[in-house]
């Protein structure tokens, strides 16, 4: 059993350092030009969905308190392909999340230096150049420290804050309405909630720490609700200052933030968004490779995936195999080059992750809280799943089936 040291604020930390990153440097600006001015009720909606998930994944983190997440619960508390289903999605949503974070991360560095790139081919391989990095970094067994996650996040958060005060300043409040006369669209609204309920996902890296926090079934569930409300502050701050600006409809690209920053008249503001975007999106995406390789290494231990993924060499401190494969992965999804593709695939396949998450909660016995909120995010979740590109939603599909015609034979060759 680990030791139980982290308090309140701790927690409530670690989960913004998941939580700020290409989330509101990238996906935020895709979702105003989906939006308009509407984005300010998707922020708030997708915030209520994340909020309902996080509490589900705290009454299990407390009631089955090991590393794992929903592929755990969904194996405890629904079924084998459930359970199968829950860890193949996440696998898929961050390897997603991860090559959008190269890509946006690539973008960034590109406006700022006003390098040309009209066909994308370059940042693609920039893209793969810094994934080619960190992988040899993470296979050097080098970590991100508590003293590093803090460093960025400063940087992270003196960027954004900087961004907002100035923004705030030179517009005067006074450009965010003309974006609002935009007539609503159900259909962008809840493609843009969608996009946005993955810039809160990073909550459920509160809900794994039940071993390492004091009180768990107290903390966790506060520092969820805390970390969710910070960050929607911040984005809906950050959305003003987006809606304001003269940049509306050219918002897809990935650099979004740093566009709307060289509209500000501040010749050292939008290095800084820059250097806020890059430490946060190489953070993620260092952290996605470390926490993926080491849920195919579960899996692969389970035998939901081929077996030589668990491989560990002799003397070694990482499972180079389940690293390789994790950052192949992220390479072919590196390759695609659109980060609008990119994060949508991720939103399909968190929102399928977190509604079995839901579901597995409605099992529980004794829950914490009441169901109505596991019911509130499993309608939720599923409901926006299908509102991204048809073509996203259809891939994803296919996938799952994929998955589990394999889990099905592996079973089946287990049993004989």
């Amino acid at each position: 059993m680990l030791k139980r040291e982290l308090g309140l604020w701790g927690a409530i930390l670690t989960g913004l350092g998941s939580m700020i990153g290409t989330g509101l440097f990238v996906s935020l600006g895709i979702a105003t030009d989906l939006a308009g001015s509407w984005v300010l009720i998707a922020l708030i909606l997708a915030a209520a969905i994340a909020l309902c998930n996080g509490l589900s994944s705290a009454q299990l983190a407390a009631s089955h308190p090991v590393s794992g997440g929903t592929y755990e619960y969904g194996y405890r508390y629904l079924s084998p392909p459930f359970g199968f289903t829950a860890g193949w999605m996440f696998l898929l949503a961050k390897s997603a999340s991860a090559a959008t974070a190269a890509l946006g991360c690539m973008a960034y560095l590109f406006q700022w230096l006003g390098l040309e790139d009209n066909s994308g081919r370059w940042q693609i391989m920039a893209a793969l150049g810094l994934l080619a990095v960190l992988i040899c970094v993470v296979l050097l067994g080098i970590r991100r420290s508590a003293q590093v996650n803090l460093g960025i996040l400063l940087v992270t958060f003196t960027s954004l804050l900087l961004f907002v005060g100035i923004g705030h300043v030179q517009q005067q409040g006074g450009l965010l309405w003309s974006a609002a006369s935009q007539p609503l669209s159900l259909k962008n609204l809840l493609q843009a909630t969608a996009l946005l309920f993955v810039a809160y996902a990073g909550y459920a890296r509160i809900a794994v720490l039940a071993e390492e926090v004091k009180t768990p079934r107290r903390t966790i569930p506060r520092a969820i609700a805390l970390a969710i409300g910070i960050v929607v502050l911040l984005y809906f701050s950050v959305a003003l200052i987006v809606l304001g600006s003269h940049g509306s409809g050219k918002l897809t690209t990935a650099a979004s933030l740093e566009i709307v920053a060289s509209e500000l008249g501040v010749s050292w503001l939008p290095p800084l968004i820059t250097l806020g975007a890059i430490a946060a999106m190489v953070g993620i995406l260092l952290n996605l490779l470390l926490g993926l390789s080491r849920v195919v290494l579960a899996m692969a231990r389970r035998r939901d995936l081929p077996a030589i993924l668990a491989q560990i060499p002799a003397q070694g401190k990482q499972p180079v195999a389940a690293v390789l494969a994790v950052s192949g992965g992220i390479a072919l999804l590196i390759l695609i080059g659109n980060v609008k593709t990119t994060w949508s695939f991720s939103a399909f396949s968190v929102l399928i992750y977190y509604a079995i998450t839901n579901l597995a909660t409605l099992q529980l016995k004794e829950p914490q809280f009441p169901r109505w909120l596991a019911v509130a995010g499993l309608i939720g979740c599923l409901g926006l799943a299908f509102w991204v590109e048809v073509q996203v939603w259809l891939s994803g599909c296919g996938l799952i089936l994929l998955g589990l015609a394999w889990h099905y034979w592996v079973r089946r060759a287990k049993a004989v």
